[in-house]
């Protein structure tokens, strides 16, 4: 689920000739696509059911009435939920067959639900084409779609202007050899550390495995039916993340609220995160930073995350709900939200306009997303990124051979399976 990370620092289906360097992709391999029955034509009618979190929890009531207006005869009903409770209402929701029409779902949750026979499948109509593709790819189970990505977010490096200004350094290193460099030379001219990246924290997956699709590694095989944790070039991302530690160059352990106080002091040179941190930095004071996209190994890539807005199969108002999704899908309306919320729209096309096209550090964002690639869509996941979590933090800190660890992921993600 994306909004953990949100909440923990305040607290990609492609063929296999396309490359990371291009609209993004998911690491989930690509089936023939089922879609379900078609929506009826005319206007939506009656009241749509909606759970949300978060912050689009509390903002989607007022913002629905966009789409009443267009549609008179239709009321928009907001449930807005916590998002350490959602999982838990959804799964037993489903059980009891008492969903709402629809409902935001996490992006790692996707496979657990589509899997459990309770989400509709995305209906004839909607263009895949309108999305990046890395975030299509995080509604697709098993090859079929069955939800739409309401917003994206992506990582990026965020480098404090001064500290690199007076290391000598450029902001916006190119590659994996030039990020280690700039690290090292913060850190010798001054800098407490050169780099902060996770050490194994909950979610600290999400961080490394950019560097796992940088080196040109996947982690799900080809035929979506073994997961491949133990490649060389999964080895060579976590050989080249402990550097960092071993290099005594990134902190092993970083207080909550401590990470921004000291990237403003100039006590960290960089970091690695999404584009909440820009407010968050703001906020603090700091406009003196500068984001770029991740710096690439044998490739380009960052991770593809977000959240995607489901109809179940249980729903009263099927229709209504899927025209709904529709609504929420317009470039439009992806501004808007924007405008309203700050989530990075997921239709391509909403970036050719306003600030999200203007913007220097937001075009930062949408170009890195051209390359940002989704975990795979497997019932599993969250139990097998729970293990990279905990052997990465070993690698990290305790500083176990890369080698070893990935064979233990590997071995612990054979007995966990894909789920599917």
């Amino acid at each position: 689920m994306r909004k953990i990370l949100r909440v923990s620092v305040a607290a990609l289906a492609v063929t296999t000739t396309l490359t990371l360097a291009g609209c993004g992709r998911s690491d989930t391999p690509p089936a023939e696509n089922k879609t379900a029955a078609p929506v009826a034509a005319g206007k939506a009618k009656g009241t749509i059911k909606v759970w949300a979190m978060g912050t689009e929890g509390d903002k989607l009531s007022e913002f629905a009435k966009g789409f009443t207006k267009e549609n008179p005869d239709a009321k928009v009903e907001v449930t807005s939920i916590p998002w350490d409770a959602a999982h838990d209402k959804i799964s037993t929701a489903i059980a009891a067959k008492q969903t709402p029409d629809l409902s935001l779902i996490g992006t790692t949750w996707m496979g657990e639900f589509a899997s459990s026979g309770a989400l509709d499948a995305v209906p004839a109509g909607i263009d895949p084409g309108t999305f990046y593709d890395g975030a299509w790819g995080t509604t697709e189970v098993g090859g079929t779609a069955y939800a739409v990505p309401w917003y994206v977010e992506t990582r990026v490096l965020y480098t404090n202007n001064a500290v690199a200004k007076k290391a000598g350094v450029s902001t916006t290193p190119a590659t994996w050899d030039d990020f280690a460099a700039n690290a090292k030379k913060m850190q010798a001219s001054g800098a407490k550390f050169g780099t902060t990246i996770q050490a194994g924290q909950t979610g600290a997956w999400q961080t490394l495995l950019p560097f796992v699709w940088q080196a040109g590694g996947q982690v799900i095989s080809k035929d979506g039916k073994k997961l491949t944790l133990d490649t060389p070039e999964f080895v060579k991302a976590l050989t080249f993340y402990q550097s960092f530690f071993t290099d005594k160059v990134a902190p092993t352990d970083v207080p909550v609220g401590t990470m921004e106080s000291d990237f403003n002091a100039g006590k960290i040179g960089s970091f690695v995160s999404g584009p909440w941190h820009m407010g968050i930095l703001k906020d603090a004071g700091n406009k003196d930073f500068t984001v770029a996209p991740l710096p690439a190994g044998k490739q380009k890539a960052s991770f593809m995350g977000g959240s995607d807005v489901a109809v179940f199969k249980s729903a009263k108002n099927r229709d209504a709900a899927w025209k709904f999704i529709q609504w929420l899908s317009k470039p439009e309306t992806q501004v808007a939200w924007y405008k309203t919320t700050s989530d990075l729209p997921a239709v391509s096309s909403a970036w050719d306009t306003g600030a999200l096209a203007t913007d220097p550090q937001l075009k930062v964002f949408g170009t890195q997303l051209k390359s940002a690639v989704a975990p795979p869509s497997i019932p599993n996941w969250e139990q097998i990124a729970a293990v990279i979590d905990t052997e990465l933090e070993k690698v990290c800190k305790s500083g176990l051979d890369p080698q070893q660890a990935a064979t233990a992921i590997q071995k612990q993600a054979d007995a966990i399976g894909t789920g599917l």
